[in-house]
Protein backbone atom coordinates (compact mmCIF):
# COMPACT_ATOMS: atom_id res chain seq x y z
CA UNK A 1 0.00 0.00 0.00
CA UNK A 2 3.33 2.47 0.82
CA UNK A 3 4.01 1.81 -3.37
CA UNK A 4 0.88 2.73 -4.37
CA UNK A 5 0.83 6.02 -2.11
CA UNK A 6 3.82 6.85 -3.15
CA UNK A 7 3.56 7.19 -6.79
CA UNK A 8 0.06 8.79 -6.06
CA UNK A 9 1.92 11.61 -4.72
CA UNK A 10 4.23 11.51 -7.15
CA UNK A 11 1.60 11.99 -9.99
CA UNK A 12 -0.34 14.60 -7.63
CA UNK A 13 2.77 16.37 -7.40
CA UNK A 14 3.72 16.41 -10.92
CA UNK A 15 0.66 18.06 -11.90
CA UNK A 16 0.95 20.74 -9.04
CA UNK A 17 4.17 22.01 -10.72
CA UNK A 18 2.95 21.98 -14.49
CA UNK A 19 -0.15 23.98 -13.04
CA UNK A 20 2.11 26.30 -10.89
CA UNK A 21 4.45 26.85 -14.13
CA UNK A 22 1.55 27.97 -16.61
CA UNK A 23 0.02 30.35 -13.84
CA UNK A 24 3.69 31.79 -13.35
CA UNK A 25 3.93 31.94 -17.65
CA UNK A 26 0.82 34.00 -17.70
CA UNK A 27 2.11 35.96 -14.82
CA UNK A 28 5.17 36.99 -16.76
CA UNK A 29 3.39 37.86 -19.81
CA UNK A 30 0.85 40.02 -17.74
CA UNK A 31 3.89 41.79 -16.43
CA UNK A 32 5.69 41.85 -19.58
CA UNK A 33 2.46 43.56 -21.25
CA UNK A 34 2.35 45.70 -18.23
CA UNK A 35 5.62 47.06 -18.41
CA UNK A 36 5.45 47.75 -22.03
CA UNK A 37 1.95 49.78 -21.21
CA UNK A 38 3.79 51.98 -18.53
CA UNK A 39 6.98 52.26 -21.01
CA UNK A 40 4.66 53.54 -23.61
CA UNK A 41 2.84 56.06 -21.10
CA UNK A 42 6.17 57.36 -19.90
CA UNK A 43 7.40 57.93 -23.67
CA UNK A 44 4.48 59.79 -24.04
CA UNK A 45 4.14 62.05 -20.95
CA UNK A 46 7.93 63.16 -21.87
CA UNK A 47 7.61 63.51 -25.18
CA UNK A 48 8.98 67.58 -26.19
CA UNK A 49 5.33 68.15 -27.35
CA UNK A 50 3.81 66.99 -23.95
CA UNK A 51 5.90 69.42 -21.68
CA UNK A 52 5.17 72.42 -24.16
CA UNK A 53 1.48 71.68 -23.61
CA UNK A 54 1.82 71.04 -19.93
CA UNK A 55 3.47 74.47 -19.68
CA UNK A 56 0.88 76.41 -21.01
CA UNK A 57 -2.31 74.34 -18.93
CA UNK A 58 -0.47 74.10 -15.72
CA UNK A 59 0.27 76.78 -13.20
CA UNK A 60 3.85 77.50 -12.85
CA UNK A 61 4.38 73.75 -14.62
CA UNK A 62 8.32 73.74 -15.12
CA UNK A 63 9.11 74.58 -11.65
CA UNK A 64 6.78 71.88 -10.64
CA UNK A 65 7.32 69.37 -13.17
CA UNK A 66 11.06 69.43 -12.84
CA UNK A 67 11.31 69.18 -9.42
CA UNK A 68 9.01 66.22 -9.87
CA UNK A 69 10.97 64.85 -12.47
CA UNK A 70 14.54 64.89 -10.94
CA UNK A 71 13.34 63.78 -7.49
CA UNK A 72 11.93 61.27 -9.51
CA UNK A 73 15.16 60.43 -11.21
CA UNK A 74 16.80 60.46 -8.03
CA UNK A 75 14.67 57.55 -6.53
CA UNK A 76 14.69 55.34 -9.43
CA UNK A 77 19.07 55.62 -9.65
CA UNK A 78 18.66 54.58 -5.70
CA UNK A 79 16.13 51.47 -6.48
CA UNK A 80 18.49 50.71 -9.85
CA UNK A 81 22.01 50.75 -7.49
CA UNK A 82 19.88 48.12 -5.28
CA UNK A 83 18.90 45.74 -7.95
CA UNK A 84 21.79 46.30 -9.40
CA UNK A 85 23.92 45.11 -6.39
CA UNK A 86 21.09 42.07 -5.97
CA UNK A 87 22.06 40.91 -9.39
CA UNK A 88 25.90 40.63 -9.11
CA UNK A 89 24.75 38.55 -6.51
CA UNK A 90 22.04 36.13 -7.58
CA UNK A 91 20.78 36.52 -11.41
CA UNK A 92 17.18 36.30 -11.36
CA UNK A 93 14.20 36.80 -14.14
CA UNK A 94 12.32 39.03 -11.18
CA UNK A 95 15.26 41.60 -10.27
CA UNK A 96 15.34 41.70 -14.20
CA UNK A 97 11.38 42.63 -14.43
CA UNK A 98 11.95 45.25 -11.58
CA UNK A 99 14.68 46.77 -13.50
CA UNK A 100 13.16 47.42 -16.70
CA UNK A 101 10.06 48.71 -15.02
CA UNK A 102 12.39 51.15 -12.73
CA UNK A 103 14.16 52.56 -15.68
CA UNK A 104 10.60 52.80 -17.72
CA UNK A 105 10.78 56.46 -16.55
CA UNK A 106 7.12 56.42 -14.77
CA UNK A 107 5.69 59.18 -13.65
CA UNK A 108 5.16 57.14 -10.30
CA UNK A 109 5.85 54.27 -8.97
CA UNK A 110 3.01 52.71 -7.46
CA UNK A 111 3.07 49.67 -10.56
CA UNK A 112 6.27 48.82 -9.65
CA UNK A 113 5.83 48.39 -5.94
CA UNK A 114 2.43 46.79 -6.05
CA UNK A 115 4.53 44.09 -8.98
CA UNK A 116 7.26 43.98 -5.63
CA UNK A 117 4.59 42.80 -3.77
CA UNK A 118 3.31 40.34 -6.20
CA UNK A 119 6.98 39.57 -6.35
CA UNK A 120 7.78 38.99 -2.94
CA UNK A 121 4.35 37.09 -2.90
CA UNK A 122 5.52 34.92 -5.76
CA UNK A 123 8.48 34.22 -3.82
CA UNK A 124 7.18 33.57 -0.46
CA UNK A 125 4.89 30.94 -2.29
CA UNK A 126 8.12 29.14 -4.15
CA UNK A 127 9.94 28.95 -0.60
CA UNK A 128 6.71 27.51 1.31
CA UNK A 129 6.56 24.80 -1.75
CA UNK A 130 10.28 24.23 -1.66
CA UNK A 131 10.05 23.49 2.20
CA UNK A 132 6.90 21.67 1.39
CA UNK A 133 8.16 19.32 -1.00
CA UNK A 134 11.45 18.83 1.12
CA UNK A 135 9.03 17.84 4.01
CA UNK A 136 7.19 15.64 1.94
CA UNK A 137 10.70 14.18 0.41
CA UNK A 138 12.49 12.90 3.29
CA UNK A 139 9.53 11.79 4.40
CA UNK A 140 8.97 10.04 1.70
CA UNK A 141 12.17 8.78 1.76
CA UNK A 142 12.20 7.77 5.75
CA UNK A 143 8.96 5.59 4.64
CA UNK A 144 10.74 4.01 1.34
CA UNK A 145 13.76 3.18 3.53
CA UNK A 146 11.92 1.39 6.13
CA UNK A 147 9.64 -0.15 3.94
CA UNK A 148 13.04 -1.32 2.12
CA UNK A 149 14.78 -2.58 5.39
CA UNK A 150 11.58 -4.52 6.53
CA UNK A 151 11.35 -6.10 3.19
CA UNK A 152 14.97 -6.70 3.66
CA UNK A 153 14.42 -8.09 6.68
CA UNK A 154 11.85 -9.98 5.77
CA UNK A 155 13.35 -11.54 3.01
CA UNK A 156 16.83 -12.78 5.48
CA UNK A 157 14.36 -14.35 7.36
CA UNK A 158 12.78 -15.91 4.83
CA UNK A 159 15.90 -17.21 3.31
CA UNK A 160 16.39 -18.81 7.12
CA UNK A 161 13.32 -20.45 6.88
CA UNK A 162 13.60 -21.95 3.38
CA UNK A 163 17.18 -23.09 4.73
CA UNK A 164 15.74 -24.78 7.43
CA UNK A 165 13.07 -26.11 5.38
CA UNK A 166 15.46 -27.52 2.63
CA UNK A 167 17.08 -29.27 5.12
CA UNK A 168 14.43 -30.76 7.23
CA UNK A 169 13.21 -32.02 3.54
CA UNK A 170 16.93 -33.64 2.70
CA UNK A 171 16.45 -35.19 6.43
CA UNK A 172 13.15 -36.20 5.78
CA UNK A 173 14.01 -37.96 2.34
CA UNK A 174 16.82 -39.34 3.45
CA UNK A 175 15.24 -41.44 6.37
CA UNK A 176 12.50 -42.29 4.03
CA UNK A 177 15.44 -44.36 1.91
CA UNK A 178 16.51 -45.74 5.21
CA UNK A 179 13.01 -47.01 6.32
CA UNK A 180 12.71 -48.27 2.59
CA UNK A 181 16.41 -50.09 2.61
CA UNK A 182 15.63 -51.53 6.13
CA UNK A 183 12.54 -52.80 5.11
CA UNK A 184 13.77 -54.23 2.08
CA UNK A 185 16.87 -55.81 4.18
CA UNK A 186 13.91 -57.24 6.72
CA UNK A 187 12.36 -58.67 3.93
CA UNK A 188 15.49 -60.25 2.75
CA UNK A 189 16.62 -61.65 6.48
CA UNK A 190 13.25 -63.16 6.90
CA UNK A 191 13.03 -64.96 3.69
CA UNK A 192 16.87 -66.21 3.86
CA UNK A 193 15.69 -67.29 7.58
CA UNK A 194 12.79 -68.97 6.32
CA UNK A 195 14.69 -70.99 3.82
CA UNK A 196 17.12 -71.90 6.50
CA UNK A 197 14.30 -73.24 8.74
CA UNK A 198 13.27 -75.30 5.77
CA UNK A 199 16.39 -76.71 5.30
CA UNK A 200 17.11 -77.55 9.01
CA UNK A 201 13.36 -78.81 9.51
CA UNK A 202 14.07 -81.04 6.13
CA UNK A 203 17.05 -82.21 7.54
CA UNK A 204 15.26 -83.15 10.82
CA UNK A 205 13.20 -85.11 9.37
CA UNK A 206 15.05 -87.18 7.54
CA UNK A 207 17.00 -87.98 10.66
CA UNK A 208 14.02 -88.86 12.71
CA UNK A 209 12.69 -91.14 9.81
CA UNK A 210 16.66 -92.47 9.06
CA UNK A 211 16.95 -92.98 12.74
CA UNK A 212 13.37 -94.59 13.61
CA UNK A 213 13.90 -96.80 10.39
CA UNK A 214 17.51 -97.88 11.88
CA UNK A 215 15.43 -98.72 15.18
CA UNK A 216 12.79 -100.49 13.77
CA UNK A 217 15.67 -102.74 11.94
CA UNK A 218 17.65 -103.56 15.26
CA UNK A 219 14.03 -104.08 16.97
CA UNK A 220 13.57 -106.56 13.96
CA UNK A 221 16.89 -108.30 14.58
CA UNK A 222 16.93 -108.69 18.38
CA UNK A 223 13.57 -109.66 17.96
CA UNK A 224 14.97 -112.63 16.26
CA UNK A 225 17.62 -113.29 17.75
CA UNK A 226 15.35 -113.26 21.00
CA UNK A 227 12.94 -116.23 19.16
CA UNK A 228 15.94 -118.21 18.91
CA UNK A 229 18.07 -117.78 22.08
CA UNK A 230 15.18 -116.31 24.33
CA UNK A 231 11.91 -116.89 23.70
CA UNK A 232 10.40 -115.59 26.36
CA UNK A 233 11.27 -112.33 25.32
CA UNK A 234 9.92 -113.38 21.55
CA UNK A 235 7.53 -111.08 20.05
CA UNK A 236 5.33 -112.65 17.07
CA UNK A 237 5.48 -109.92 14.23
CA UNK A 238 2.13 -108.49 13.36
CA UNK A 239 0.78 -109.46 9.95
CA UNK A 240 1.41 -105.86 8.29
CA UNK A 241 3.33 -104.33 5.19
CA UNK A 242 6.87 -104.76 5.81
CA UNK A 243 9.06 -101.03 5.77
CA UNK A 244 11.53 -101.22 3.16
CA UNK A 245 14.58 -101.62 6.07
CA UNK A 246 12.23 -104.61 6.85
CA UNK A 247 11.61 -106.50 3.57
CA UNK A 248 15.82 -105.88 3.68
CA UNK A 249 16.10 -107.66 7.02
CA UNK A 250 13.66 -109.95 5.62
CA UNK A 251 15.48 -110.48 2.21
CA UNK A 252 18.83 -111.01 4.18
CA UNK A 253 16.97 -113.73 6.24
CA UNK A 254 16.07 -115.63 3.18
CA UNK A 255 19.82 -115.45 2.16
CA UNK A 256 21.32 -116.75 4.82
CA UNK A 257 18.67 -119.66 5.06
CA UNK A 258 19.59 -120.41 1.25
CA UNK A 259 22.93 -120.19 2.12
CA UNK A 260 22.30 -122.89 4.50
CA UNK A 261 21.05 -124.84 2.30
CA UNK A 262 23.90 -124.64 -0.37
CA UNK A 263 26.66 -126.63 1.53
CA UNK A 264 27.71 -128.76 -1.22
CA UNK A 265 26.99 -132.37 -1.31
CA UNK A 266 30.88 -133.03 -0.20
CA UNK A 267 30.81 -130.88 3.25
CA UNK A 268 31.41 -132.64 6.85
CA UNK A 269 28.75 -134.42 8.41
CA UNK A 270 27.56 -132.35 11.14
CA UNK A 271 28.55 -133.40 14.91
CA UNK A 272 26.88 -135.86 16.50
CA UNK A 273 24.87 -134.85 19.66
CA UNK A 274 22.56 -132.32 21.28
CA UNK A 275 23.78 -128.75 19.69
CA UNK A 276 24.48 -126.43 22.66
CA UNK A 277 23.52 -122.72 22.00
CA UNK A 278 25.19 -119.99 22.26
CA UNK A 279 23.69 -117.94 24.81
CA UNK A 280 26.48 -116.18 25.95
CA UNK A 281 27.21 -114.40 22.66
CA UNK A 282 23.93 -113.62 22.23
CA UNK A 283 23.59 -111.70 25.44
CA UNK A 284 26.51 -109.79 24.32
CA UNK A 285 24.92 -108.85 20.55
CA UNK A 286 21.95 -107.70 21.89
CA UNK A 287 23.56 -105.44 24.68
CA UNK A 288 25.04 -104.02 21.56
CA UNK A 289 21.83 -103.70 19.63
CA UNK A 290 20.38 -102.03 22.62
CA UNK A 291 23.11 -99.89 22.87
CA UNK A 292 22.85 -98.46 19.88
CA UNK A 293 18.78 -97.58 19.74
CA UNK A 294 19.37 -96.01 23.43
CA UNK A 295 22.39 -93.99 21.21
CA UNK A 296 19.78 -93.57 18.49
CA UNK A 297 16.82 -92.48 20.99
CA UNK A 298 19.22 -89.67 22.32
CA UNK A 299 20.51 -88.58 19.14
CA UNK A 300 16.65 -88.17 18.38
CA UNK A 301 15.76 -86.67 21.53
CA UNK A 302 18.47 -84.06 21.30
CA UNK A 303 17.76 -83.62 17.37
CA UNK A 304 13.96 -83.01 18.60
CA UNK A 305 15.06 -80.25 21.47
CA UNK A 306 16.93 -78.56 18.79
CA UNK A 307 14.18 -78.90 16.37
CA UNK A 308 11.45 -77.39 18.90
CA UNK A 309 14.25 -74.90 19.82
CA UNK A 310 14.81 -73.89 16.46
CA UNK A 311 11.19 -73.45 15.65
CA UNK A 312 9.94 -71.52 18.44
CA UNK A 313 12.94 -68.74 17.86
CA UNK A 314 12.08 -68.56 14.26
CA UNK A 315 8.54 -67.96 15.46
CA UNK A 316 9.42 -65.57 17.64
CA UNK A 317 11.71 -63.65 14.98
CA UNK A 318 8.51 -63.69 12.54
CA UNK A 319 6.95 -62.07 15.00
CA UNK A 320 9.72 -59.84 15.88
CA UNK A 321 9.87 -59.01 12.08
CA UNK A 322 6.37 -58.56 11.73
CA UNK A 323 5.80 -56.05 14.50
CA UNK A 324 9.50 -53.95 13.56
CA UNK A 325 7.98 -54.21 9.53
CA UNK A 326 4.56 -52.59 10.59
CA UNK A 327 6.43 -50.10 12.67
CA UNK A 328 8.79 -48.58 9.68
CA UNK A 329 5.69 -49.42 7.03
CA UNK A 330 4.23 -46.56 9.69
CA UNK A 331 7.02 -44.47 9.95
CA UNK A 332 7.56 -44.74 6.24
CA UNK A 333 4.15 -43.69 5.83
CA UNK A 334 4.54 -40.74 8.08
CA UNK A 335 7.78 -39.83 6.59
CA UNK A 336 5.75 -39.74 3.39
CA UNK A 337 3.13 -37.25 4.81
CA UNK A 338 5.90 -35.24 6.39
CA UNK A 339 7.90 -34.90 3.09
CA UNK A 340 4.87 -33.42 0.92
CA UNK A 341 3.98 -30.98 3.81
CA UNK A 342 7.35 -29.63 3.86
CA UNK A 343 7.61 -29.63 0.17
CA UNK A 344 4.00 -27.84 0.01
CA UNK A 345 5.72 -25.48 3.03
CA UNK A 346 8.79 -24.80 0.56
CA UNK A 347 6.51 -24.01 -2.31
CA UNK A 348 4.92 -21.06 -0.26
CA UNK A 349 8.06 -19.87 1.29
CA UNK A 350 9.35 -19.82 -2.51
CA UNK A 351 6.42 -18.14 -3.43
CA UNK A 352 6.84 -15.17 -0.62
CA UNK A 353 10.00 -15.31 -1.56
CA UNK A 354 9.31 -14.03 -4.98
CA UNK A 355 6.75 -11.84 -3.74
CA UNK A 356 8.69 -10.02 -1.04
CA UNK A 357 11.63 -9.29 -4.12
CA UNK A 358 8.88 -7.97 -6.19
CA UNK A 359 7.92 -5.75 -3.90
CA UNK A 360 11.99 -4.68 -2.78
CA UNK A 361 12.52 -3.96 -6.63
CA UNK A 362 9.28 -2.10 -6.41
CA UNK A 363 10.59 0.22 -3.57
CA UNK A 364 13.85 0.50 -5.36
CA UNK A 365 12.20 1.82 -8.07
CA UNK A 366 10.28 4.00 -6.09
CA UNK A 367 13.62 5.65 -4.04
CA UNK A 368 15.05 5.43 -7.43
CA UNK A 369 12.14 7.91 -8.51
CA UNK A 370 12.34 9.82 -5.17
CA UNK A 371 15.49 10.47 -5.97
CA UNK A 372 15.16 11.73 -9.44
CA UNK A 373 12.09 14.22 -8.41
CA UNK A 374 13.83 14.78 -5.27
CA UNK A 375 17.88 15.06 -5.22
CA UNK A 376 17.95 18.28 -7.05
CA UNK A 377 15.56 20.07 -4.75
CA UNK A 378 17.26 18.46 -1.41
CA UNK A 379 21.20 19.33 -2.70
CA UNK A 380 20.25 22.95 -3.90
CA UNK A 381 17.59 23.62 -0.97
CA UNK A 382 19.80 26.37 0.97
CA UNK A 383 21.31 27.76 -2.19
CA UNK A 384 17.78 28.56 -3.51
CA UNK A 385 16.32 29.56 0.10
CA UNK A 386 19.31 32.01 0.78
CA UNK A 387 19.30 33.23 -3.14
CA UNK A 388 15.68 34.14 -2.47
CA UNK A 389 15.97 36.16 0.75
CA UNK A 390 18.56 38.04 -0.64
CA UNK A 391 15.94 38.87 -3.67
CA UNK A 392 13.57 39.60 -1.45
CA UNK A 393 15.90 41.88 0.87
CA UNK A 394 16.63 43.18 -2.56
CA UNK A 395 12.92 43.69 -3.69
CA UNK A 396 11.76 45.25 0.03
CA UNK A 397 14.73 47.51 -0.04
CA UNK A 398 14.05 48.40 -4.02
CA UNK A 399 10.47 49.03 -2.69
CA UNK A 400 11.45 51.56 0.11
CA UNK A 401 13.63 53.46 -2.25
CA UNK A 402 10.51 53.91 -4.40
CA UNK A 403 8.72 54.72 -1.44
CA UNK A 404 11.38 57.81 -0.23
CA UNK A 405 13.73 55.99 2.00
CA UNK A 406 17.45 56.83 1.40
CA UNK A 407 19.38 53.93 0.53
CA UNK A 408 21.83 55.31 -1.32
Amino acid sequence: HGVAENEKFLANFDQECKNRQAHWDERVKTRGEELAALADTIKILNDDDALELFKKTLPNPSASFLQVQRSTKALRTNALNVIHSAQRADASPRLDFIALAIQGKQKGFAAVQHMIDDMVKDLEDEQASDDKKKADCNQQFDLADDDKKHLERDLSDLASVIDEAKQSLQSTADDIKALEKGIAELDKSVAEATKARQEEHAEFTDLMASNTAAKQLIHMAKNRMNQFYNKRLYKAPEKKELSAEGRIFENHMSFVQLSRRAFPEGAPQAPTGAYSKQAEGSNGVIAMMDLLVAELDKEMAEAKTDEENAQADYEQMLRDSKDKRAQDSTSFGEKQSTKAALESKLQEHSESNRALNGDLKATLSHIEALHSDCDWLLQNYDTRKAARANERDALHQAKAVLAGSDYA
